[in-house]
């Protein structure tokens, strides 16, 4: 089928709101935060009870709507230095014009907000305060070293404390979950910051590289890979992660390998390389949940 100018036009377009947007991140979390609930928040839940839930899907919905208006602002204060860093991205970003992407901002944020009310009053005001930090982040923080870093690392997560506090599960084991994702996320900032040296240097970001250099950064970045170890013990050998433990085991090896590189990167690419890896550990994470329990869904349908 032959595509006309006007749909190639539109078509461009929609790939270009889905990069600024990052439709792939915003994916995972959405498959991250149901299988929390199905495996380790509400692991007492039948599949149906699950999926089934207005009010988990308004929170699901919610989160999704708050990180795409979150990229958006993010991408609007960042269009300069993405120039720099991401040259051919920023292209495809700038197809779709910047009041386009603050309006559907502001469309997203309210629409969030609105799913939020369907739950309780608590979760407009959880959202409303979760908007406010994305924003506040994208405008001064993110400039800052330490605060930016910690302050991304914390709205990254702040997703899933929505679900974790619908289901008021406080055992121990998700806490010391929440604080492996928590530093290796924490990891994949500062590296994602080497990363963009030189654009934050143009812009006038005061990150840690810039601020501190980038052996220190090295130092940090070391420091926070033998910290990961620590939740990873936790889950290996105090508590019953079943099959999940493999994922452990691998995420362990790979801090090993990034740390090793890690001192051997001098270049953009190096760096590009080691964030690819936290990324893999991520998402794999992600989905090795699933190992927790590999008969779970069979026996809760």
């Amino acid at each position: 089928m032959k595509i006309n100018r006007k749909q190639k036009h539109i078509l461009l377009k929609f790939f270009s709101m889905f990069s600024v947007v990052r439709g792939y991140n915003i994916l995972i979390v959405i498959i991250a935060q149901y299988l929390s609930a199905i495996y380790i928040l509400a692991p007492e839940k039948s599949l149906r009870e699950v999926f089934f839930d207005v009010n988990l899907l308004m929170l699901v919905l919610a989160s999704a709507a708050t990180i795409a208006s979150g990229y958006i602002i993010n991408n609007f204060y960042d269009s300069e230095k993405d120039l720099i860093n991401r040259p051919n991205k920023s292209m495809l970003d700038r197809l779709v014009s910047q009041n386009t992407k603050l309006s559907l901002y502001f469309v997203l944020n309210f629409l969030a907000v609105v799913m939020a009310s369907y739950v309780s009053f608590n979760a407009v005001i959880f959202f409303s305060i979760y908007i406010f930090a994305i924003w506040f982040y994208s405008h001064k923080l993110k400039k800052m070293p330490f605060i930016g870093n910690l302050t991304s690392a914390i709205l990254t997560i702040t997703p899933f404390f929505a679900i974790f506090m619908y289901y008021k599960n406080f055992e121990h084991v998700i806490f010391v979950h929440a604080a492996f994702l928590f530093l290796i996320i924490s990891m994949r900032e500062l590296t994602k910051d080497l990363e963009n040296i030189k654009g934050d240097l143009v812009q006038n970001y005061q990150t840690i590289p810039i601020v501190y250099g980038e052996n220190v950064s090295k130092v940090m970045l070391t420091v926070l890979a033998f910290l990961t170890t620590i939740p990873a013990y936790f889950l290996l050998f105090r508590y019953q992660v079943s099959q999940m433990a493999y994922f452990f085991y691998l995420s362990v090896i790979l801090l090993f390998i990034f740390i090793v590189l890690l001192w051997a990167s001098k270049t953009k690419t190096h760096y590009l390389v080691l964030h690819n890896i936290l990324k893999f550990i991520i998402v794999a994470g992600v989905f090795s949940i699933m190992l927790i329990n590999i008969n779970l869904l069979l026996n809760r349908i």
